[in-house]
């Protein structure tokens, strides 16, 4: 006989109880002792730095938009797209920790801020795109199309700007009384959903294009705030040397890409491996028209 789904309660309904599964009794003693040992995240933090040939990038590109979509794919689909991919062949990616507990989440999803105008006064709203096994390239370009419009349209209300407006109109001394409430609320897990809809901190990674500003690729810092254990950075296109198999050097197309990771979450060999597959992923793009849960011979 099948079973009916459990339906949530009122407290399960306003709380998000994080999303995520608690599995200290599955990682190995090392790692569930970290957590014991360096309880804060921030405290952590461990800095990857790759740089990527776009040689193969951009003809893939060009081949995706020969017939000039109204929102061509881009670098930054390809890199997010990439990331996403590699996050669900690479599980140990998705873990956090909080309050001292290794933590699964249930779902692979990315936040990134969209400046709404190239502006000093201009307000920023939060994109979030989840992915699923089944789901492609394809798929995670509409979901940025129609976030990334949404965000820039300054006549829509947006989650993220206006929790923070209300926020700041309490008085000092009561801000500083709900700020002490909400820490200890994220720390056990009991944040309301509204708020973790609208923290970009709540999701496997966050990530940057600081390249479309005109930067280089920096370091982002972790925070103890929310569960985010993974930060990308992207810097800006640029032309790098590189050395033919007969010695003489052609200057290609290039753009760093700077990784803040939770070295706790798993060992060097498991990040090594990571960044592996994600290099394996954006020197043959085309693998991002399969299925982003498809596995990938990357050894």
């Amino acid at each position: 006989m099948e079973s009916k789904k459990k339906e949530k309660g009122f407290f399960e309904k306003i709380f998000g109880r994080r999303n995520a599964r608690c599995i200290k009794k599955e990682v190995d003693p090392m790692h569930a002792l970290m957590p014991i040992m360096w309880p804060d995240r921030a405290d952590n933090e461990a800095c990857i730095s790759e740089t990527v040939d776009l040689t193969n990038v951009k003809k893939y590109l060009e081949k995706k938009n020969a017939d000039n979509p109204d929102y061509k794919y881009n670098l930054y689909q390809v890199i997010v797209t990439a990331m996403l991919k590699t996050v669900l062949l690479r599980p140990r990616l998705n873990y956090f920790i909080a309050n001292q507990l290794m933590y699964e989440r249930d779902y692979v999803s990315t936040a990134f801020t969209v400046k709404r105008r190239f502006a000093d006064d201009a307000s920023e709203g939060l994109a979030v795109v989840k992915a699923k096994e089944d789901e492609t390239i394809d798929d995670i370009h509409n979901y940025l199309y129609h976030q990334i419009t949404k965000e820039r349209d300054e006549s829509n209300f947006n989650t993220t700007t206006e929790s923070a407006r209300i926020f700041s109109l309490l008085p000092g001394w009561l801000l500083r009384f709900v700020g002490i409430f909400l820490r200890l609320f994220d720390r056990l897990g009991w944040l309301p959903n509204a708020l973790i809809e609208a923290d970009p901190y709540q999701n496997t990674f966050v990530v940057s294009n600081i390249g479309s500003i005109g930067l280089n690729a920096g370091f982002h810092h972790l925070t103890n705030w929310g569960t985010t254990s993974l930060f990308l950075i992207i810097g800006e296109m640029y032309k790098k040397p590189y050395y033919n198999e007969d010695g003489s050097v052609e200057f290609r197309d290039a753009v760093d890409l700077n990784l803040t990771i939770d070295e706790r979450i798993a060992d060097g060999y498991y990040y090594s491996k990571s960044i592996r597959l994600l290099m394996k992923i954006l020197q043959n793009p085309e693998l991002l028209d399969r299925p982003l849960g498809e596995e990938v011979d990357y050894q």
